[in-house]
C-alpha cells in the first residue's frame, strides 16, 4: 500500500474569485470538426485516429501507480456504414457540446441519450453506446466530460470538516463554505464539477482526509465528533465512488498535501471501491492523471482486522471467492501486503462490514479502531 504523506497545512488561494471557466475547453472539438470539414472539401474519406480502448492496449504503471493507455492507435473511417455513423454521431455531438457552452447550459447523460432521438440517422441505440462516445471525445481532444457540460444524473460525494472552499454557483456568484460549519448535517455536497472554475480550496487545519464507504459510519464519526478531535476531512464515498469523487481526492491529495485514506467495509468489492480511488479504474484509464490518487492509503477493514478484533462476520460467497482470486493476479493488488490480506480472507473465508465495530459500542470506533490504526500508518 502507497507511503503516507506529510502532514499539510492550511492554504490561502491569492486570488479574491475562482478564475473563469476554461476558455479552450472546446477548442479541440472545433479543431476535430475541422479536421473532417477539411478531409471532405479535398475529396477525401472522412476518418480519425484515436488511441484504443482495448484491454491489450492498458497497461498498469508501476512507477506512478495507475491503469494509462497504451499508444496503439485506431482509425474510425466512414469508408463502412458503421464508421460513417459513429462519425455522424460524434459530430451531432459536438454541434450539441458547443450549443450547450453558447446557451450556458448542461446536460445529464440520460438526457444526451434522449436528445439523440432528433439527430435521424445519427441517434443512439443505447445508452451505453452514447456514454461510450463522449469517452471517446474525452480521449481525441484531451478534456474531461464536465469540460463538455455533461454529467451523470447523481453527483458526487458529501464532504463534513474544517475545509473553506469557494464554489461559483449557477448564477456566477461566489460564494465561500467552511464545510462544517456552513452546513447542515449531511455535509457539503461534491458538485458534478469540482474543477477550478467551480470550486477553489480556501483553506483547511485538517491532518487528513478520510474517504468512507458507507452513510452510517460517516455519520457516525460526526456524531462522535472525530473531524473535530482528529483535525480531519470526512468524506462519504457512497459505495463505488463517481468521477467528480475521485477528482475531488486528488486535487485535496495535490494541491492541499492531505494524506488521503480509505475506510471500507471488508469484502474484495471494497478493497476495489480503494482501488479505483488510489490507482484508478480499467475503464477511466485515459483519465488517471486527473482522477487517480496514488498515495492513498487503505485504512480498512482487512483480513486481519476480522481476526484481530475478533469481529463479527460473514461467509464469503462464491462470487467473493471468484473476486479474492482475480485481485490476486491484478496489479493494483500486487504488493506482499496486499496479497497477504486477500490469501488470509480467502483461507478464513470471512468478511466484515464497517459497522461490526459497533459490538464493542458506538464510541468504539472512533475511540479506539480508528486512533489504533491512523497511528499505525503514522497519521493523525
Amino acid at each position: 500500500m502507497p507511503p503516507s504523506r506529510a502532514r499539510p497545512r492550511a492554504t490561502k488561494s491569492e486570488d479574491d474569485d475562482l478564475p473563469k471557466i476554461r476558455s479552450d475547453a472546446l477548442k479541440p472539438t472545433l479543431a476535430l470538426a475541422d479536421q473532417i470539414y477539411r478531409q471532405l472539401a479535398d475529396g477525401e474519406i472522412p476518418r480519425m485516429k484515436l488511441p484504443l480502448r482495448t484491454k491489450q492496449n492498458l497497461a498498469f504503471q508501476s512507477r506512478e501507480g495507475v491503469w494509462k493507455l497504451g499508444r496503439a492507435m485506431g482509425t474510425r473511417s466512414a469508408r463502412k456504414l458503421d464508421g460513417a455513423l459513429m462519425l455522424l454521431r460524434t459530430f451531432y455531438l459536438v454541434d450539441f457540446i458547443n450549443e450547450m457552452a453558447r446557451d450556458a447550459k448542461t446536460s445529464t447523460l440520460r438526457e444526451l441519450y434522449y436528445i439523440s432521438e432528433a439527430w435521424q440517422e445519427g441517434k443512439f441505440h443505447s445508452e451505453d453506446e452514447s456514454n461510450l462516445l463522449i469517452e471517446d471525445l474525452e480521449v481525441l481532444c484531451d478534456r474531461l466530460r464536465e469540460d463538455f457540460r455533461l454529467h451523470p444524473e447523481e453527483n458526487g460525494a458529501s464532504v463534513i470538516g474544517d475545509l473553506t472552499i469557494k464554489e461559483r454557483n449557477r448564477k456566477g456568484v461566489v460564494k465561500k463554505i467552511n464545510c462544517r460549519d456552513d452546513v447542515g448535517d449531511g455535509g457539503y455536497a461534491l458538485p458534478f464539477n469540482v474543477e477550478k472554475e467551480k470550486i477553489e480550496f480556501v483553506g483547511t487545519n485538517a491532518k487528513f482526509i478520510i474517504a468512507i464507504e458507507c452513510g452510517g459510519m460517516v455519520d457516525r464519526l460526526a456524531e462522535n465528533g472525530f473531524d473535530e478531535k482528529h483535525d480531519a476531512i470526512l468524506l462519504h464515498l457512497k459505495g463505488q465512488p463517481a468521477r467528480s469523487t475521485r477528482r475531488f481526492l486528488r486535487r485535496v491529495s495535490e494541491e492541499l498535501k492531505l494524506p488521503v485514506v480509505v475506510f471500507t467495509d471488508g469484502d474484495p468489492w471494497s478493497f476495489r471501491i480503494y482501488a479505483s480511488v488510489a490507482y484508478g479504474a480499467i475503464k477511466t484509464a485515459h483519465l488517471s492523471s486527473y482522477l487517480a490518487t496514488p498515495s492513498a492509503e487503505f485504512l480498512g477493514v482487512t483480513a486481519s482486522d476480522i481476526e484481530n478484533y475478533e469481529l463479527p462476520s460473514d461467509k464469503l460467497s462464491e462470487q467473493d471467492i471468484h473476486a479474492l482470486e482475480a485481485e490476486l493476479t491484478d496489479p493494483r493488488f500486487g504488493t506482499a501486503e496486499w496479497r497477504s490480506e486477500i490469501e488470509l480472507m480467502l483461507k478464513n473465508g470471512k468478511k466484515a462490514e464497517q459497522q461490526s465495530l459497533a459490538k464493542y459500542g458506538l464510541n468504539y470506533v472512533t475511540d479506539h479502531y480508528l486512533p489504533e490504526k491512523l497511528t499505525a500508518m503514522g497519521i493523525g
